[in-house]
């Protein structure tokens, strides 16, 4: 995992982010970020085998994300939260 000081720069050059430089996330995995576009397809050849195994964590965490239980609790024949 990336330290404070890495997430507050651009993964590509390494520009710093203060008032006049905003850094966007990585749109697919929200590990690194980037300073500008042309930045972000530079690095992506560098980038891409880790970004697409954080987006498939990411993707396989909420899709496996228990639903929240209502007050009335869980049916209790199918296990679902009672609408």
């Amino acid at each position: 995992s990336e330290d404070n000081d890495e997430a507050k720069c651009c993964a590509s050059c390494g520009v710093v982010e203060v008032d006049d430089v905003k850094l966007k996330n990585c749109t697919a995995c929200y590990l690194v970020k980037y300073c500008s576009i042309k930045c972000q397809k530079d690095h992506r050849p560098k980038h891409k085998r880790a970004c697409k195994k954080q987006a498939a964590e990411l993707r396989d965490e909420l899709l496996f994300k228990q639903p929240e239980s209502t007050n009335l609790g869980d049916c209790p024949i199918c296990c679902l939260p009672m609408p």
